[in-house]
């Protein structure tokens, strides 16, 4: 569904690198893991799950950098392979419709409201989050795991 409110931000191509790079090196926070189902292993930076044999990297991650009261650090996954960012921005990724909850923030990095999107959709809950002026960005995070998944930023 095009919508034309808001944007899908994956993370970004160098922290992607970055992890890969890490990975390689021997980091001890940073693992590579062979998918071994799907469904189990979402990249955040192409927007998609892993099919099984693909091999991912598994590391921290902080969505809102340290400092701040709602920052937190958590694990995610990247292709241990490079991958293209995913590029359909005006839409949200299909194969993550179902198992997010949204939490929207204000320009202080503070949660001002958080929602499971049953039903109705994301971008429903996202679109009510826009509404409100004080809203600066939307997080999408894995309702199971709680782990981050994609931003969403006005436009």
């Amino acid at each position: 569904m095009k919508n034309s409110s808001f944007r899908i931000v994956p993370i970004h191509t160098e922290i992607a690198e970055a992890a890969r790079r890490e990975a390689e090196a021997g980091a001890s926070d940073h693992a590579v893991i062979t998918a071994d189902s799907p469904g189990g292993f979402p990249c955040r930076h192409c927007l998609r799950w892993a099919q099984p044999g693909e091999r991912m990297i598994l590391f921290p991650y902080a969505a809102i950098a340290p400092g701040r009261p709602y920052s937190e650090s958590g694990p995610i996954f990247v292709h241990a392979e490079p991958c293209a960012r995913y590029a359909a921005t005006d839409e949200f990724p299909l194969e993550f419709r179902e198992g997010r909850v949204l939490r929207a923030y204000n320009s202080q990095h503070d949660m001002i409201a958080a929602e499971v999107a049953n039903g109705e959709g994301p971008e429903a809950v996202i679109e009510r989050f826009l509404q409100r002026p004080e809203t600066a960005f939307v997080h999408v995070r894995s309702v199971s795991h709680g782990c981050y998944t994609m931003e969403v930023e006005r436009i």
